[in-house]
């Protein structure tokens, strides 16, 4: 592999991280039933660990659910969000969620203030380190 890929590969995972880790401070900013006990270093394995469990369970649970998502119109999804970022919650202590509708609009923020950084912060910033020939 050469050396340009692997560094665009790291560069790729390391700005998903930290927009992640973004996207939970303004989610606890704005969601009242959410908490990161910490600091910098919190949210950074929270973001880790969201990502994680997103990225190996998220895909086999997706699968698994796909009738219900069919049926629900997609709805489910947001559900399977939700149990994803509780998951994540239940294995990381810093991390406190007070209940299920406050992990169901924590997770759709997420996922909404993640997709925004990533689109006006995350992908320029990729494109200027020439991590992407698009």
């Amino acid at each position: 592999m050469p050396p340009y890929v692997a560094v665009s590969f790291l560069v790729r995972v390391l700005l998903s991280w930290i927009v992640v880790a973004l996207a939970f401070v303004v989610t606890v900013r704005l969601v009242p039933g959410i908490q990161v006990q910490g600091g910098v270093t919190a949210y950074l394995l929270v973001a880790a660990v969201f990502g994680l469990v997103n990225g190996i369970l998220g895909p086999i649970l997706r699968l698994l659910t796909l009738p219900i998502s069919v049926l629900t119109l997609g709805l489910f999804l947001l559900v399977l969000n939700a149990l994803l970022l509780a998951l994540s919650a239940w294995l990381v202590p810093a991390l406190t969620i007070d209940g299920f509708w406050s992990a169901f609009i924590g997770a759709i923020l997420i996922g909404l203030v993640s997709w925004v950084l990533t689109t006006f912060l995350a992908g320029p910033i990729e494109r200027a380190l020439g991590g992407s020939q698009s």
